[in-house]
């Protein structure tokens, strides 16, 4: 997550009564305005809008219990049905956070079940009838616990192949989920929406080096980081030197590879659906132009692209996929 959204995310929580249901689902679902890329744009039929934020809302609370920026007073937590005093701790510790996650997921499990009770948050009370009306299954949502999981256990990555298996995990079941809510899906389509996801998880990695270091997490290959000479003490310097700077630029390379892989997706569908993928991957393209831009130094802040830059990349990948 970008500072930017940090900053924003701080003002919300600010904002939020903490035991009351409402107040944390509509905390969660007000971010989706400060995302990288819009949720459920408004040219998208509407109930593809509202299935599109139920899942959003589940994958944004996942992200916060796993980054410690849930709201304040602990009112997720009970809604889970942890006590108060685990509640205080979920910000800090890494016991509570992993007790929030099983929480999650038990709620999780609840949701494709026909027994009563029915999920205790209300965010996946909002999420029952999107599963139920798309077909979707449980392994999406819990591949995205379990990356969060991973987040609290792992902060290194030794080679591009285990960061790609974190991506399987972060990345790829956003993309899924979408073909599964428009009704999309098919193996090649899987197989290009993956590309792209991963894509988009590494640049914004990219973008986030110093912010993922003060959090104690390196997303750069360690035996790429060797091979380009670059130390932890490189990254935490206020600008990047050569070697760091060589070091993105070649991870950025691997993006764009990655980018172009998937990239025929969106020439696989039509209407709506095909401005909405288009729009993921322009982004991803002119975020990859802005750390370009940036001479590939990321490590003062995010490098973030113009709108006139994300609408030139819309054209082209439309006219590219048309």
């Amino acid at each position: 997550m970008s500072r930017e959204n940090e900053r924003a995310r701080g003002a919300f929580l600010r904002r939020t009564a903490a035991g009351d249901g409402r107040d944390q689902t509509r905390t969660v679902l007000d971010q989706a305005a400060h995302e990288n890329f819009p949720v459920a744009p408004f040219f998208l039929p509407r109930a593809w809008r509202a299935d599109l934020m139920a899942v959003y809302g589940f994958a944004r609370l996942v992200d916060d219990i796993g980054d410690g920026d849930l709201a304040p007073g602990g009112g997720d937590a009970v809604l889970l049905g942890l006590d108060r005093a685990q509640a205080g701790e979920e910000a800090e510790s890494t016991a509570a956070r992993l007790a929030l996650l099983d929480a999650l997921e038990a709620d999780l499990a609840r949701v494709f079940s026909d027994r009563a009770p029915g999920p205790r948050h209300p965010l996946l009370r909002r999420l029952g009838p999107t599963v139920r009306r798309r077909g979707l299954t449980p392994e999406p949502f819990l591949g995205l616990i379990e990356a969060n999981r991973q987040d609290q256990r792992v902060s290194r990555y030794g080679t591009y192949d285990d960061l790609l298996a974190y991506c399987e995990l972060s990345a790829n079941p956003v993309g899924r989920l979408v073909l599964g809510i428009t009704g999309s899906s098919t193996p090649e389509r899987i197989r290009r929406s993956d590309a792209v996801c991963t894509a988009l998880q590494i640049i914004e990695h990219l973008q986030d080096v110093a912010e993922d270091l003060a959090r104690d997490r390196i997303y750069l290959p360690a035996e790429d980081m060797k091979r380009f000479g670059v130390g932890e003490a490189d990254l935490a310097a206020p600008r990047g030197g050569a070697s760091v700077r060589a070091l993105i630029a070649y991870e950025a390379e691997r993006a764009l590879e990655l980018l172009n892989e998937g990239t025929p997706l969106v020439g696989s569908v039509h209407g709506r659906l095909k401005l909405l993928l288009a729009g993921f991957v322009a982004g991803g393209r002119a975020a990859l132009q802005a750390v370009a831009a940036a001479g590939h130094d990321v490590l003062p802040g995010p490098p973030k692209p113009t709108k006139l830059s994300l609408l030139r990349e819309l054209g082209a990948t439309l006219r590219r996929e048309g």
